[in-house]
């Protein structure tokens, strides 16, 4: 069981940056800065080659530490899923975030759901796991009926707990996204 409590962080803690990338209506430098870029011989994330910032509610400035990656991020921004068009300055890239439609709202809350799910999936998964273990050690004479029933509660009240974290991030990200 102490294996739990880290698998189930585990879990948050992807979720939590993976929510971060689902675009709202806001600038945020959560949005790019995982973005795989092809630089000196192997992909890296954008935020170890650029400094990235929102200077204004819908836009994001991009600047590379090395001005020659400038043309290379621009392409791999343009050939992303997130459906920007990077105009490059001098020595920076500006993405303008345009207003979602309500159509584009709903395919965010769909993915949002998707995530939600993927992760409540995982959860479960980390439960059984740890169901089992308990009835494990129970056969091998390790703990006591009495103690197998409570550690079993225990799990259950540990997986409620993230089970609720997981259904109030998903709810502040769904209003986060309607409000976009």
């Amino acid at each position: 069981m102490p294996y739990l409590q880290p698998k189930l962080e585990r879990v948050l803690s992807e979720l939590k940056s993976g929510l971060a990338a689902v675009r709202t209506g806001r600038a945020s430098p959560a949005l790019v800065e995982d973005l795989e870029i092809e630089a000196y011989g192997a992909p890296q994330p954008l935020k170890a080659l650029a400094a990235i910032s929102a200077p204004e509610p819908r836009q994001l400035v991009i600047q590379p530490w090395d001005k020659s990656l400038l043309p290379v991020i621009e392409k791999a921004i343009q050939s992303s899923s997130l459906g920007l068009n990077p105009i490059a300055d001098k020595d920076t890239i500006r993405l303008s975030l345009p207003m979602l439609t309500e159509e584009r709202k709903r395919d965010l809350v769909r993915l949002l759901k998707e995530k939600l799910e993927h992760s409540r999936i995982q959860i479960r998964r980390a439960r059984d796991e740890a169901m089992k273990e308990i009835d494990v050690r129970e056969k091998a004479k390790e703990i006591s009926e009495d103690d197998r029933f409570r550690q079993k509660q225990e799990v259950e009240k540990i997986v409620g707990e993230c089970n609720k974290k997981i259904e109030d991030l998903g709810v502040s990200k769904e209003r986060e996204i309607m409000s976009g």
